[in-house]
């Protein structure tokens, strides 16, 4: 396959979300019930800021890889509805957990849960999701799959705890920061994909292919959003351009810039990083323009997306197959 280079507006956006999700229209119809019924609490606020994030959408990403892999594997049952929804919950509860540890104050184009209603209640239902989730992987009654969302979990919080270590360190080199990614981001990604291989009966080998899909896959949506904070628009890409700057995070772009830039640019990016500086974000903007920054982010999430098709290669051709294939592109290819 051979992606384009023209990233998509917002209209073609949607209309390309639409046709990679439309094999499996029914099961997230499905997914999304679970999530209704799963938020359920006898604590008003539980409910009221459960569904206020739940609500505000999203690509939804993670759950569409499991209901793919499931078909792609043949899979009739209705596990993986449960999977996707406890694999939503997860994601869900590491989105409340960040905008308050990153002090967020917009996500997918609305005010973060924490500017609402309070970092303590942020937290604190971010827990309910993680528990509730746990609630459900239980009932599924499979302890490989206990397994790989317990470990997956831990990893994504060994690495939030790896990024907190790097804010405001200029001397964060790409490898340390790609190891943010896969735990942080990719790690989730990577189960999601894993689980419905899985739960579909398909070979180990198999499953192990799901999973390389998965990390590949979420490397690259991970590295456009890198790309997307020097370049998108806040009402595109939902949340305040130059956030990662703000917040301290030395992203790709700005390590590239730290290694290849003049003298002063570098000294300008490792002065903003440390103190979070942005009054320079023009000029820092424009110095990750012309050193090819964002060029080479670009293609390193390349690299990662075509890894990703190669990883399902073997798959039998079908409109989950494909819908896959179409998500490698849609990963690099995309404006928010």
């Amino acid at each position: 396959m051979i992606f384009s280079r023209i990233a998509l507006s917002a209209t073609s956006f949607h209309a390309t979300a639409s046709a990679i999700t439309e094999p499996i229209a029914a099961d997230m119809d499905a997914v999304n019930l679970v999530i209704r019924q799963q938020l359920h609490s006898d604590v008003p606020l539980i409910n009221q800021i459960s569904h206020y994030i739940i609500s505000a959408g999203g690509k939804r990403i993670r759950p569409t890889l499991a209901l793919l892999l499931a078909n792609a594997h043949g899979y009739r049952g209705a596990h993986h509805h449960q999977l996707a929804a406890i694999v939503e919950f997860i994601h869900t509860a590491t989105l409340l957990h960040d905008d308050v540890v990153d002090e967020s104050s917009l996500r997918r184009g609305r005010e973060t849960a924490n500017a609402l209603f309070g970092n303590a209640a942020s937290v604190l239902v971010g827990d309910f999701l993680y528990s509730r989730a746990f609630q459900m992987m239980v009932s599924i009654g499979n302890m490989r799959v206990m397994q790989i969302l317990a470990d997956a979990t831990n990893i994504i919080a060994e690495g939030e705890v790896l990024q907190l270590l790097n804010m405001h360190d200029p001397d964060v080199t790409e490898s340390r920061y790609m190891q943010v990614i896969e735990s942080k981001t990719a790690k989730l990604f990577e189960a999601a994909a894993e689980l419905g291989a899985l739960i579909a009966g398909a070979e180990e080998s198999a499953v192990h292919s799901a999973a390389k899909y998965g990390q590949n896959l979420g490397t690259a949506f991970q590295l456009v959003d890198d790309v997307l904070d020097y370049s998108g628009n806040s009402s595109e890409i939902g949340k305040n351009v130059g956030d990662d700057l703000r917040e301290g995070k030395p992203t790709l772009p700005l390590i590239y810039l730290i290694q290849n830039g003049t003298p002063a640019q570098r000294q300008l990016v490792r002065s903003c990083i440390e103190t979070g500086d942005e009054k320079h974000f023009d000029e820092i903007l424009t110095a990750i323009q012309d050193s090819g920054a964002l060029d080479y982010t670009k293609q390193a999430a390349q690299r990662a997306a075509t890894q990703a098709e190669a990883a399902i290669s073997s798959l039998p051709d079908t409109k989950f197959k494909d819908s896959l294939l179409q998500l490698c592109a849609f990963a690099v290819d995309r404006n928010h």
